[in-house]
């Protein structure tokens, strides 16, 4: 009796060891190949917005396509800009998800504006 209990544990205990090794040998996705490029020092200010303007920066200094999405989701701006300053003085009071492309890079960031 003693050793049927000792082999269903042993076989319990292999079991479960071998399901956690093949969790850990899976690819992790964020390491995939189709993640995308950062913008290197991109800075977009003031945060939060008072005066109707942001000014976004990059190391670049290229083109930038800015997309602006409200907290559900939807698009709510779009610019290709290739100065600094962005005039969002027809966006209202809140919480904003700004996207900004760079050739090939993209970066998103939060947006307040008062």
């Amino acid at each position: 009796m003693i050793k049927k209990y000792f082999y269903i544990i042993l076989f319990s205990t292999l079991l479960f060891s071998v399901d956690a090794l093949s969790q850990n040998t899976k690819s992790n996705p964020s390491t995939s190949k189709t993640q995308e490029l950062s913008i290197e020092g991109l800075t977009i200010y003031p945060n939060p917005v008072s005066n109707g303007k942001i000014y976004i920066t990059s190391k670049l200094g290229l083109e930038k396509k800015v997309e602006i999405f409200d907290v559900l989701g939807k698009k709510v701006f779009e610019a290709i800009v290739t100065t600094k300053e962005v005039n969002i003085s027809a966006l209202n009071t809140g919480v904003y998800i700004v996207k900004v492309k760079e050739e090939e890079a993209s970066a998103t960031r939060k947006l307040i504006i008062n």
